[in-house]
């Protein structure tokens, strides 16, 4: 299980650091929103405690950036404590607000309501295009009864073009919807990936029968 820290206080963040390793979570840690942006991107985490006051981008932004792209569940760990904040939170999108000073066990136990939650409400929250399957709540990619292993982006990559099989993704939309906003991402990344996903998904890379190429216009996901 992957927690993503973004707190700007470094005795609270090593606290909560220490206590969540010691229970057997892996921990990543951020000190800012811009940090925590690339820590989301290039790992996604299972569930992110987010402080609100930070420095670059605060807590509100990173929530906006999140909710735009993600359903992660974001739990406020903060000493804004009043009514209005907890409401901007809630309405904003976020799983559950805790107020410091916090008890560790406290924040233990939220987590593990808000991923009970989460395991309910995505359930059965799978992609099937052919042998191909998408288990999103778990992020797992298997081909028939092989479990595939992929890097995040070409696990957003494949989960883009599967959620509409048959459709032709353009290189443009590609990128707006995998790589990071201003991202100077080209055509011949995307190509790249493409290349890389085919070589983990496909029976025979060469011939693809899973991502397609439709010349001039992008690539799509279909079944045999």
């Amino acid at each position: 299980m992957k927690i993503l820290i973004v707190e700007d206080d470094e005795h609270a963040r090593d606290v909560l650091e220490s206590y969540l390793v010691a229970k057997d979570y892996t921990v990543t840690c951020a000190i800012d929103g811009v940090e925590a942006l690339a820590c989301f991107k290039s790992d996604p985490p299972d569930v992110v405690l987010l402080d609100i006051t930070m420095p670059r981008l605060d807590g509100w932004e990173v929530l906006d950036v999140l909710r735009a792209k993600s359903s992660v569940p974001v739990i406020m760990v903060t000493a804004r404590d009043t009514t209005d904040d907890v409401v901007k939170g809630l309405s904003g999108g976020v799983d559950d607000y805790i107020v410091k000073p916090f008890k560790l066990r406290e924040v233990e136990a939220r987590i593990q309501a808000v991923l009970r939650r989460v395991d309910s409400s995505e359930l059965g929250k799978k992609v099937n295009v052919g042998a191909l399957s998408i288990d999103d709540a778990r992020k797992q990619v298997f081909v028939g009864e092989e479990r595939i292993d992929l890097s995040p982006k070409e696990y957003e990559l494949l989960k883009l073009l599967a959620s509409k099989p048959g459709h032709v993704f353009s290189d443009g939309q590609i990128i707006r919807s995998v790589w990071p906003e201003g991202s100077l991402a080209a055509a011949s990344d995307v190509k790249r990936y493409i290349h890389l996903l085919r070589q983990k998904i496909e029976p025979d890379p060469q011939n693809p029968v899973y991502v397609k190429t439709v010349r001039g216009f992008g690539y799509s996901v279909e079944a045999p």
